[in-house]
């Protein structure tokens, strides 16, 4: 323990295998939420790009999750080249702020529709963001916070809560991430292999769309000249991630960023959801030797439920079984 099996998740039948539990919410789920957008400028004068969900109601009397003054606050991070308004992220922020919470869903640089101010862009392990954004919340009156991040947005939630172990800010209560690569390296190896391929050239397209519009920015710094031959992740961030970045190529990238090597660390209750079907996770995202012996990392790998997928029901635009499991975790005593 704790490891949590098996996992209660079944799919709907009609979406039988891992690709269409990943695609299918993803291009025809529609879910959508009030946000109220804040901009707020990083120690390095830059931008990130904040959107706020007020909670629909109070917790109940007795409830866990009643507290004086605000509402609990769920701050959400969402993967490679997504933003604030990917289905999962609104599914998520509609649930939550239905049962007490108020939400925050931030951007990453260069993800909010206008492209930031430096030539860096947003990294799998670039925790000083989010650690701004979590002391930003508490600046506004919040405390108690816990923490969403799905796919690249679920290692860097993992990684923030376990680098900063007994040092993250005291207002942090919980985390929670679903599809995250906890072993990079392997996950981006996952993604050149058979139909997985697919997601692959799909990422590739709109990099290299940031990538030439940076060139317009930095071209001192940053060149799409000779893009056609990044032909994997390895590729792109050898090229782009890493030198931009502060690492030396894309392998040191993977080495210091892999949430793996910080879950030990983790202090507070902690989920970690990946599907064993899920097409861009390698086998070493499901570290099950390991969820036996950390006390306060609790795994949960169901047979089913895609890359950030996870639907219920016949109802393809409802509630997911990832936001109700959410919801159960942060709403259950510590």
């Amino acid at each position: 323990m704790p490891l949590i099996a098996p996992s209660s998740y079944r799919p709907p039948a009609r979406l039988w295998n891992g690709h269409l539990q990943t695609i299918v919410p993803s291009l025809f789920r529609k879910v959508a939420v009030s946000y109220v957008r804040e901009r707020i400028q990083t120690p390095d004068q830059d931008f990130l790009d904040l959107d706020w969900a007020e909670g629909l109601g109070q917790a109940a009397e007795g409830s866990a999750l009643r507290t004086e003054g605000k509402r609990p606050l769920v701050i959400l991070s969402h993967g490679l080249e997504g933003d604030s308004t990917r289905q999962y992220i609104t599914g998520m922020v509609r649930h939550l702020t239905q049962h007490g919470f108020d939400g925050l869903a931030w951007n990453f640089r260069s993800c909010s529709g206008e492209m930031n101010r430096l030539p860096r862009f947003y990294h799998s392990g670039a925790t000083e963001d989010l650690d701004f954004i979590v002391r930003h919340a508490m600046q506004q009156g919040y405390r108690r916070i816990s923490l969403i991040g799905y796919s690249l947005g679920g290692n860097l939630t993992l990684k923030y809560v376990g680098e900063r172990g007994a040092a993250l800010p005291e207002a942090v209560e919980k985390a929670i991430a679903f599809s995250a690569p906890i072993d990079l390296a392997a996950s981006c190896e996952m993604l050149n292999r058979g139909f997985s391929r697919i997601y692959l050239r799909r990422f590739l397209r709109h990099l290299k769309e940031k990538v030439v519009e940076k060139e317009k920015l930095f071209p001192a710094e940053i060149s799409s000249k000779h893009y056609r031959r990044i032909r994997t992740f390895a590729d792109f961030d050898d090229r782009y991630t890493a030198p931009l970045h502060g690492f030396r190529d894309a392998s040191e990238y993977y080495a210091r960023n892999s949430a793996i090597q910080f879950l030990r660390s983790i202090q507070i209750p902690t989920l970690l959801i990946n599907a064993k079907n899920d097409p861009m996770l390698a086998p070493e995202c499901f570290p099950e030797a390991m969820a036996r012996e950390l006390p306060n990392v609790f795994m949960e790998f169901p047979e089913q439920g895609g890359h950030c997928g996870f639907p219920s029901g016949s109802d393809i635009q409802g509630t997911y079984w990832s936001e109700q499991r959410a919801l159960a975790f942060l709403s259950q005593d510590s």
